[in-house]
């Protein structure tokens, strides 16, 4: 069988992007598959590189450009007998766009569908979906870029007339810690929210806590697992792209250094998060933790990471599943959803 793993990608988690594709390819099983990269681009060329039978040496084979690989159309993935396996993180990889196109192919592809994908990706509505079923979450305020040009001054006094400093400023449609902001004062708060308008024209200004942060992995389709919560143990006050991917300023505890009543619970809003969100495959959720133990749902992550600082392959390992058993898993995940989805069409045709 072959893996078609798509890496890259129009967002600005594109180099994220290609250090999880590098892991992936040293890690699946060869002897049951063979691995034909494609690589998106920045500016969304979609380029044919070599079929792996191996792990290669260096990243460096993951860089592809037009002069050692050939432009194709999305469309051309499409082949019998193959699993797709996208590693795309942010806007147009993991908002539902591109398993849209898998969707339309009628490809088994691995991790969440497109509605569960959307909602996720996108703060606001993944804040009002949670809501609805119970989970608790910081107090926050949505902006939209129109309203803010238009009503500057109304939209900072209900940020401060709803919130308390510090606030944290994010866009509403990307991960990774990319356009995120720590404001402690007015003046901060606008540069905050400008900031996060160069990314997504919607914005999520949140309550800022002196909190603990903690993850819990879950994987499955109709049966959900889930597994204890790690934490991440910050050497810097706020754990941004910077700490979180190139300095590598954070330290991983798995599990966490918490009560079982508060793995049980994180758990329990995990699975609960998951199946309002029709999740299947994966995903991680994130959380924050008070000293009192009060927990809060930060966001739910349907791609996450799984480069060698990933929180989410450390997870399951602790819970007795290798790496390279965890991609197996998910690629037979994909196989199922996709076998039972055109199973249902098949009875709806007849």
């Amino acid at each position: 069988m072959k893996i078609t793993l798509i890496y890259g990608g129009k967002s600005a988690e594109h180099d994220i992007s290609i250090l999880s594709a590098f892991s992936i390819l040293n890690a699946i099983y060869y002897n049951y598959y063979e691995v034909q990269i494609v690589y998106i681009s920045k500016d969304g060329q979609w380029l044919k590189g070599p079929i792996f039978n191996k792990a290669p040496e260096s990243k460096e084979v993951l860089n592809l450009t037009l002069k050692n690989a050939q432009p194709i159309l999305p469309s051309d993935i499409k082949e019998a007998n193959s699993v797709i396996f996208p590693v795309l993180h942010g806007p147009n990889g993991e908002d539902g766009t591109v398993q849209g196109l898998f969707e339309v192919l009628g490809m088994p592809y691995v991790g969440a569908g497109v509605l569960a994908s959307a909602c996720a990706m996108d703060k606001i509505v993944a804040k009002q979906l949670f809501q609805q079923v119970g989970i608790p979450q910081l107090p926050y305020v949505s902006v939209i870029k129109r309203h803010y040009m238009n009503e500057k001054e109304a939209v900072l006094s209900e940020c401060e007339g709803t919130l308390i400093y510090p606030m944290f400023v994010k866009p509403a449609n990307l991960g990774s810690s990319v356009g995120i902001s720590k404001a402690e004062t007015k003046e901060e708060l606008i540069e905050a929210i400008e900031n996060a308008f160069k990314y997504d024209r919607r914005v999520v200004v949140e309550q800022g806590i002196e909190a603990r942060e903690l993850e819990v992995a879950v994987l499955g389709n109709d049966e959900v697992r889930t597994t204890a919560a790690g934490e991440i143990v910050k050497d810097v006050a706020f754990y941004d792209y910077e700490s979180k991917y190139i300095d590598n300023k954070v330290d991983l505890q798995v599990p966490a250094d918490v009560s079982d009543d508060v793995h049980l619970k994180m758990q329990e809003y995990a699975k609960k998060a998951y199946i309002a969100l029709d999740g299947s495959g994966l995903s991680r959720c994130d959380f924050f933790l008070t000293a009192n133990n009060e927990i809060f749902l930060n966001e739910v992550n349907t791609l996450p990471g799984f480069t060698q600082f990933s929180m989410y392959p450390l997870l399951w390992e602790h819970m007795g599943i290798s790496y390279s058993d965890l991609l197996e898993e998910l690629i037979q995940l994909a196989k199922l959803r996709h076998e039972k989805k055109q199973a249902i069409e098949l009875g709806q045709m007849s």
